[in-house]
């Protein structure tokens, strides 16, 4: 920290890495007293070099939000009071524990959203959580966004966290699918400044090419821009496929002697020619030829797929299929095509070889039978595992909702109203009473960012540059706080009969259980050494700085006990406030292969099983008007409508229609549009704009803040409609439980 030109005399500056996104980027803050004041781009980061956006430059806004809760709220006689931190871990003790032992484990839910992976607590802790309850009631935000890039990758490659992402530096041809990268700042791609990027890109003489329904701003960058129609994105990349067979343009490179299944793959995919798909996708077979033979011509190219492809009804297969396309044209694992990141946290690498491989469909949900996915089932149907009763095992009697608001995310908020309404007992982790946690007995309320450490576990190892970097508090903790750390490892201990205990007992379990595991692998930095002796080298203020380094020291990077003294550790990473640049993204295989084979598996048994599926879509006809989302570069998660500074403006919630469709219907730019689905219907003001093709309409997602008893005072100002409302959860993609939020047939009226 220091002082800065520009600043008053009291004032100083602190780093932060900005938990807003998935962009990551560094901040230097401006802080005046415990409050910051400013925010601008941290120039020497190593990773984004000073990019800031919109929500980054809102940092202290979002901070110091005075509708944050800063004390527990306790349901008291029906009402949600202030209550003292011991009366509320007290409540949860003596509300789960009754539950679980009346209806066993899978009886209390758990739900984790979004934020979690936006910062350290919701990395360390939930895993401990769920490990000791032993429940099969997980729900999380990834069955409502990436899910499909998990079955996908576990399917391909034996680990469903093995993701690959475009080597966006160095590629001489970008395909993107269902993203819209200036908008979103990337996702399931951790790329500070995308935007620049991609303009770097065709600076340099590279090729963009963008398939997305709507004319978005990454979409008028492009070299050239597919209006596919929504939910056929599959049907487009098989095709795709196929032409790269028909025309023998399959050339693994270096990637041959890691793939099996090659021929069984040409003989899969050969009805989905494209004067098959053509009529589907809406798209002439010779674009989708062009297309292809772009992609296999390039002298490096990477396809990379985003939510919009995988909120739809085959997203897994589409998820699949940028894979797949990667792989036949030899630009997976190379550098310009997609790569495998290497976070310093990452577990210490093993010799390559075969692994236990992924397993889908372990257990299933109780009432509609849908098969659990990388431990999860779909968030779609919590409501039904709530209200409904089956011969076979208790509905949800209790949860607990971490950093969670699926009553705006989830198909069908109005059913999972009433549910939550019915629970036994709910606890909710939240820095706002939103409109899920309004239903808790008890809501625990985290510190706000500038109070917390912050370290990107989930992030970097989906980043397009391996480094690393951590941040202490920019502030220290508001008296009367707890931090999310010790929320958290509190509500391990409440929750599962430990209540009472020292929560650093949670993180000494996990650094005891974690060390007596390294010395038992001779391919180690460890080995056979003493665990002990070791946990007593750890260093760090608190239990998670200590985990952390632990993970730095036995991490790919790391200086593993001394086992290799220029390598990571806490204290090294420490003296780099701005991080430590690791290098570009390398070629890794086989090491990041964990299937039973040894090898990238391309078409294994569950996908095969599924193609029939879209084979018939070949067939479908389309529905005359189809619903897709939408983001603004100010906006992430629904809380953040309760910023001023980040709505208004352009971020409005708005039915996108077409000029052709809203003559058709005689509606006016303005007007008020009645839209009606399979869930309900919402009524939106119509916004005439040629920025999305014919018979496709578009709601932002996030919206709908006009339920009672909540307390975000700005956002009721202007609540805008809940677009899952027109869901009622009844289609999933099968193969990852994925709600389909994309390409979903609606009805419109002009209301009166």
């Amino acid at each position: 920290m220091s002082r800065t030109s520009g600043t008053t005399p009291d004032s100083r500056t602190a780093l932060r890495v900005c938990p807003l996104c998935e962009a990551t980027c560094g901040l230097t803050l401006t802080i005046e007293g415990t409050r910051v004041t400013g925010a601008r781009g941290d120039r020497e980061d190593v990773f984004s070099k000073g990019f800031i956006c919109p929500k980054g430059a809102s940092f202290g806004a979002a901070d110091g939000d005075p509708d944050r809760l800063r004390t527990p709220l306790v349901r008291t006689d029906g009402e949600l009071r202030e209550a003292t931190w011991e009366e509320a871990f007290d409540a949860i003790a003596a509300g789960l524990g009754p539950v679980v032992e009346r209806h066993g484990p899978h009886a209390l839910g758990v739900v984790l959203g979004n934020p979690n992976v936006h910062t350290m607590a919701g990395a360390l802790y939930p895993t401990v959580l769920l490990t000791a309850l032993r429940t099969h009631s997980v729900f999380t935000a990834s069955t409502l966004d990436q899910m499909p890039k998990h079955v996908s990758s576990g399917l391909l490659y034996g680990d469903a966290n093995a993701i690959p992402v475009p080597d966006l530096d160095h590629t001489d041809h970008l395909l993107l699918i269902g993203a819209n990268p200036l908008e979103s700042n990337g996702s399931l791609c951790t790329a500070p400044d995308f935007p620049g990027k991609l303009k770097a890109l065709r600076a340099r003489g590279g090729t963009l090419t963008v398939i997305d329904p709507r004319t978005t701003r990454t979409a008028k960058l492009a070299d050239r821009h597919v209006t596919v129609r929504p939910g056929t994105d599959a049907l487009l990349l098989a095709a795709m496929t196929y032409v790269l067979f028909e025309e023998k343009l399959v050339d693994l490179r270096d990637l041959a002697p890691h793939v099996q299944d090659v021929e069984e793959l040409a003989t899969a995919v050969r009805d989905f020619t494209p004067e098959a798909a053509s009529a589907a996708c809406d798209v002439d077979a010779d674009t989708i030829r062009a297309l292809a033979r772009e992609l296999a011509a390039a002298p490096t190219a990477a396809v990379y797929g985003r939510i919009g492809s995988c909120t739809v009804p085959h997203g897994t297969l589409a998820s699949w299929l940028v894979d797949v396309l990667n792989i036949l044209t030899g630009n997976l694992d190379r550098p310009g095509g997609a790569l495998f990141p290497q976070a310093a946290t990452d577990r210490t690498p093993r010799p390559a070889g075969p692994g236990r491989g992924f397993a889908l469909g372990r257990w299933h949900s109780r009432v509609s039978r849908h098969p659990e996915a990388k431990g999860e089932l779909p968030l779609a149907a919590l409501a039904e595992e709530i209200d409904t009763a089956t011969p076979e095992g208790s509905p949800i009697r209790a949860l607990i909702a971490i950093a969670a608001n699926p009553v705006l995310s989830a198909p069908d908020g109005n059913r999972l109203d009433k549910a939550l309404d019915s629970l036994d007992f709910m606890v909710s982790v939240d820095p706002y009473l939103n409109e899920t946690a309004r239903h808790a007995d008890v809501v625990l309320p985290p510190p706000p960012p500038s109070q917390s450490a912050h370290h990107d576990f989930a992030f970097n190892t989906l980043a397009v540059r391996n480094q690393v970097r951590y941040n202490r508090p920019a502030v220290p903790l508001e008296p009367g706080r707890m931090a999310e750390t010790e929320i958290l490892a509190r509500l391990v201990l409440a929750a599962t009969g430990m209540h009472g205990a020292d929560p650093s007992a949670v993180d000494a379990m996990v650094i005891d259980s974690t060390l007596g595991k390294a010395v038992q692998d001779p391919h180690g930095p460890v080995h056979e050494r003493d665990p002990k002796e070791l946990a007593a080298r750890l260093t760090g203020e608190s239990g998670p700085e200590r985990r952390l380094d632990m993970m730095l020291r036995l991490g790919p990077y790391g200086e593993g006990f001394g086992a290799r003294p220029d390598g990571l550790s806490l204290e090294k990473l420490l003296a780099h406030p701005h991080g430590i640049d690791l290098g570009p993204l390398r070629s890794r295989l086989p090491r990041p292969l964990k299937t039973r084979s040894g090898k990238i598996e391309l078409l294994p048994a569950p996908i095969a099983d599924d193609l029939p599926r879209l084979r018939a879509a070949l067939r479908e006809r389309p529905a005359a008007i189809v619903l897709v989302g939408r983001r603004h570069l100010r906006s992430n998660n629904s809380w953040m409508h309760n910023v001023p500074a980040l709505t208004g403006g352009t971020n409005r919630c708005t039915l996108h229609i077409h000029p052709e469709d809203a003559a058709r219907l005689g509606l006016a730019d303005g007007a008020a549009v009645r839209v009606k689905g399979a869930g309900g219907e919402v009524v939106a003001p119509a916004e005439v704009t040629d920025a999305v093709r014919r018979g496709v309409v578009s709601l932002p997602h996030g919206w709908g803040h006009d339920r009672p008893g909540t307390r975000m005072s700005h956002a009721a100002l202007d609540p805008g409609v809940n677009v899952n409302q027109l869901l009622d959860g009844s289609l999933l993609d099968p193969l990852s439980g994925t709600a389909v939020l994309n390409g979903v047939p609606v009805e419109l009226a002009a209301c009166p």
